[in-house]
């Protein structure tokens, strides 16, 4: 090891005198990565540590992400341990590496691991306690394989679920995706960095990822000024709150500029105005893209140029070119070195932080102790069952265990699609819902249909008919982005799963209809990363249970919810009743009805609203009261929320703050989530629930992103959903 950094005067690393000692192609290595694996090229470890040598690439994720071969944990650590040694051995400079990767529901690309349930189900918990017990766990298995920083958490608000990447969003509403990506935050990063169960949380993907037009991945966002900073911006600046050291821009272009090339986002709103002062790493060809599909930048080398300009810290992937770019445009006079000083210079302080000058590799003999812990285990399942929504049940659940169960449908077996994306494909743990239910109950298994074709839905019929009780769990598998690529997904492209077919295919409704036309009560179990519309299920069907991806443990909670568990979940996106429905989100802008609101369909009726979910128990909202009738603006409100549980059994329960402002200068949305708090009950027990209304969630918001507070009167609505909360409703003034 390289002993001899610069120090100052308190022993860290010096990092301005380090600077100072770094050639112009070391820095410009500093601000370029790469990986191991298959993207645009093949690349082993020996490429890399080639580049490394060539280059002084500053960046490498060996693992953690689809393309890479090294998913068994211990190579994973070997490899990172090899290229540290390599960076700080062999070069002249000896600057240990960051080794980004994509933990975004555990570290799921590698095996033996614990794959949490994806984020929508995470946020259906509406539990920012989970969450931050999930980033915590997240980092300590990530760290322990030689890990630095996770592209995540995911601060991207889904008004779309067209979009394939909506599951891996907190989902529709800014106040719930900020305080779960801001608590996922904290427990990634703990309270320092330099340690062994933490690493770099990365918010992504800046400024407004979740809103492409036509729910394409990576198409424009086409959003006002007002919009863009009352919907989009809230979760980044809640995250940046708790310290982040690290962002992602997105793909997209927003008002013509590509958030990659932009100077406004990066420099102005996310530095000067949020005030931003880590490392800006680009998404995976992000860069590239500005020539290659924005087509913003005439060159690859310019687009390189521009994307520095604009506050790109490192390129990810693009590695050696991006290295000889920021040296060319440098020499030519067409990029201030001082720019670049100012990338590398927080490039390393990160590192610094990190404590990769001290302690850049990991023990690999603690592998085994750390990953898949039983206390990480048990955190899954706790997840995955508390995200489980029951979105119907007259009666039929939970069983009693006694029954005769028939189990089919593509989602009843299939560990890869429980995990889902950004997930190692057809991974070694798990246990899958018929592996769960099989030992609890008799159950005869069917697999009846594949996720888009017939197998032998006779076959799950006569098993039907037989059965005291049919679960059929359906839904869709494993896929990234654009629901692909279609050789990992198992898809042809543009075939279910795709924006295009916002429903469940037919084999899968035929297997369904089967199933049921038997007369045998069923119960649908629907597994995916978008609410699907489902309008016959819901008016056919005694039983309807939703959950995203759940994990590898997502098998065992259903089974439990099945068998009596409670069901925790709260629906924290809306279910459309059909493609035509959409956009469908609870808090809408109110608007006029020009030929009167008794010829005007409903602007919001969905199958399912926001923060729906029902309980085994019976437990109810039934009284608030206010702190004051009267506040002044940039005061808080106090809520005071009497829940009951009315019934024989203990109950989880989600309790939802609804703000309205009667009247501002903006047209403003009908409600906005403004508090929620998940409470536990015993039977027969009553507790008071003190939420807070913020200043914030008062506020006017202007197409220049400023909140005031108006004078005026507030009506808070209180209850387990956007629309059940109109039953319990209380009103204050602002002066």
């Amino acid at each position: 090891m390289n002993p001899d950094y610069p120090r100052d005067d308190d022993g860290r690393v010096d990092v301005d005198t380090l600077l100072d000692e770094l050639s112009l192609a070391e820095k410009a290595g500093q601000c370029a990565g790469t990986y191991v694996g298959e993207l645009d090229e093949q690349l082993s470890v020996d490429d890399v540590e080639a580049r490394i040598d060539s280059h002084h690439l500053g960046s490498v994720t060996p693992f953690g992400w689809a393309g890479s071969p090294h998913v068994d944990p211990h190579d994973a650590a070997e490899v990172a341990n090899r290229l540290q040694r390599y960076a700080i051995e062999e070069t002249r400079a000896g600057i240990p590496l960051l080794v980004p990767v994509d933990a975004v529901h555990g570290h799921a690309y590698v095996d033996h691991t614990t794959v949490f349930p994806q984020n929508l189900a995470l946020a259906a918990t509406f539990s920012p306690d989970l969450a931050e017990r999930v980033g915590r766990v997240t980092a300590r298995e990530a760290r322990a394989t030689g890990v630095t920083t996770n592209y995540g958490p995911t601060c991207d608000v889904a008004r779309d679920p067209r979009w394939g990447r909506t599951f891996e969003t907190f989902g529709e509403s800014p106040t719930l995706v900020a305080e779960m990506a801001a608590a996922k935050a904290r427990g990634l990063q703990g309270d320092a960095l330099d340690t062994d169960e933490t690493v770099a949380a990365t918010a992504k993907h800046f400024p407004a990822y979740g809103g492409p037009l036509r729910g394409e991945d990576a198409s424009p966002v086409e959003v006002s000024r007002t919009t863009f900073h009352r919907v989009f911006v809230p979760p980044f600046s809640r995250v940046l709150d708790e310290g982040v050291r690290s962002v992602m821009p997105c793909y997209n272009s927003i008002d013509g500029e590509p958030a990659h090339g932009s100077t406004r986002f990066l420099r102005g709103q996310l530095r000067a105005e949020l005030g931003f002062d880590g490392v800006v790493a680009s998404d995976w060809n992000g860069v590239e893209m500005l020539h290659a599909d924005h087509q913003t930048a005439e060159t690859s080398q310019r687009a390189v140029g521009d994307a520095l300009t604009a506050g790109v810290d490192i390129g990810s992937v693009n590695g050696t070119r991006h290295a000889e770019a920021i040296v060319d445009l440098v020499d030519a006079g067409d990029l201030d070195e001082a720019l670049l000083d100012e990338a590398v210079r927080r490039v390393l302080a990160l590192k610094r932080d990190l404590g990769l000058f001290e302690s850049p590799l990991v023990d690999t003999d603690r592998l085994d102790s750390v990953l898949r812990s039983e206390d990480h285990t048990d955190l899954a399942h706790e997840v995955a069952r508390s995200g489980i929504t029951l979105l119907e049940n007259n009666g039929l659940l939970p069983l009693d265990g006694d029954e005769d169960i028939l189990l089919t449908g593509p989602n009843a077996d299939d560990r890869t699609a429980q995990v889902g994306g950004w997930s190692v494909l057809d991974p070694s743990e798990g246990v899958t819902l018929r592996a769960a239910l099989a030992d609890a109950a008799a159950v005869t298994y069917e697999p009846g249909v594949t996720h888009d074709g017939d197998e032998d839905i006779d076959a799950a019929v006569d098993a039907a008919r037989d059965a005291d009780v049919a679960v059929v769990a359906l839904g869709e598998g494993w896929y990234l982005h654009e629901f692909g690529p279609s050789e990992m997904s198992r898809t042809e492209t543009g075939r279910f799963p795709s924006r295009h077919h916002f429903e469940l295919p037919r084999p899968q409704r035929d297997l369904l209809e089967a199933v049921h036309a038997t007369g045998t009560p069923t119960v649908l179990v629907l597994s995916s990363g978008r609410p699907l519309p489902l309008p016959w299920a819901a008016d056919t069907l005694s039983a309807v249970l939703f959950t995203p991806p759940s994990g590898t443990e997502g098998g065992r909670a259903l089974a439990d919810v099945l068998l009596g568990a409670e069901p925790g979940g709260a629906l924290p996106i809306s279910f459309a009743r059909s493609a035509a429905h959409l956009p469908t989100h609870h808090d809408y802008v109110r608007h006029p009805c020009p030929i009167g609101a008794h010829e005007h369909p409903p602007s919001y009726d969905p199958l399912y609203a926001f923060g729906h979910g029902l309980s085994y128990a019976d437990v109810a909202v039934t009284e608030a009261t206010v702190s004051a009738e009267t506040v002044d603006a940039g005061e808080s409100v106090s809520v005071s929320v009497t829940v009951e549980n009315r019934s024989d059994r203990t109950g989880d329960q989600v309790v939802q703050a609804y703000l309205r402002d009667e009247y501002a200068s903006r047209a403003k949305p009908v409600r906005e989530l403004c508090a929620f708090e998940r409470v536990e009950l015993d039977a027969g027990a009553s507790t008071q629930v003190e939420l807070s209304v913020e200043p914030d969630a008062m506020g006017v918001v202007g197409p220049d992103g400023e909140r005031t507070v108006e004078p005026g009167e507030f009506t808070l609505s209180l209850g387990r959903s956007a629309t059940d909360a109109e039953a319990v409703q209380r009103t204050f003034s602002v002066e």
